[in-house]
């Protein structure tokens, strides 16, 4: 067996132990050894995070299901971005660099995360700037495509107020 070497280091002479009031620090040493880590080879788990597109994507799951936590990248999507680099459906961490490459410029040609986020608000606000009927509805925080308001659309709404001096008629 190699011998380890050790790095030593000193110990606070203000720290003490007691143990049934009788005071230990006599007892203790005066360095503190622990075993050197560059001496020794370590074998552990390489975790190496996969970011594409600006996103950190998870490593443990399947590339089409990895790229759907990409906004502006749904199934259809992820699925047709595989079939353009003819990549095999494999988990994300045996990808290779030229594949993670691949993907990469391949994933860079959609409009995605917030150039996709911007587009959209900027599309909401030239609605509201013109004054049309969905600009109106977004300003007024109610749903613009038609549904029903009697009832629900809570989301938009928010949560029920309730009407002063409104009561029931009595029978």
């Amino acid at each position: 067996m190699a011998a380890l070497s050790m790095v030593s280091l000193p110990l606070a002479s203000s720290l003490s132990i007691v143990s049934k009031g009788v005071n230990q620090s006599l007892l203790l040493p005066s360095n503190l050894s622990f075993p050197n880590s560059s001496s020794s080879k370590q074998v552990g788990l390489t975790i190496r995070c996969v970011r594409v597109g600006g996103v950190e994507i998870p490593n443990n799951k399947r590339v089409e299901f990895s790229l759907q936590y990409i906004h502006g990248i749904g199934r259809s999507r992820a699925r047709q971005i595989l079939c353009d680099l003819s990549v095999e459906n494999k988990v994300t961490k045996d990808l290779s660099d030229e594949e993670l490459i691949s993907l990469r410029d391949e994933v860079s040609k959609y409009m995605i995360e917030g150039d996709l986020k911007r587009f959209n608000r900027l599309a909401i606000e030239r609605l509201k700037e013109i004054r049309c009927y969905r600009g109106i509805r977004h300003e007024m925080g109610l749903p613009c495509r038609g549904q029903r308001t009697k009832n629900n659309c809570r989301t938009l709404k928010g949560k029920k107020v309730a009407v002063a001096g409104k009561k029931k008629a009595p029978r």
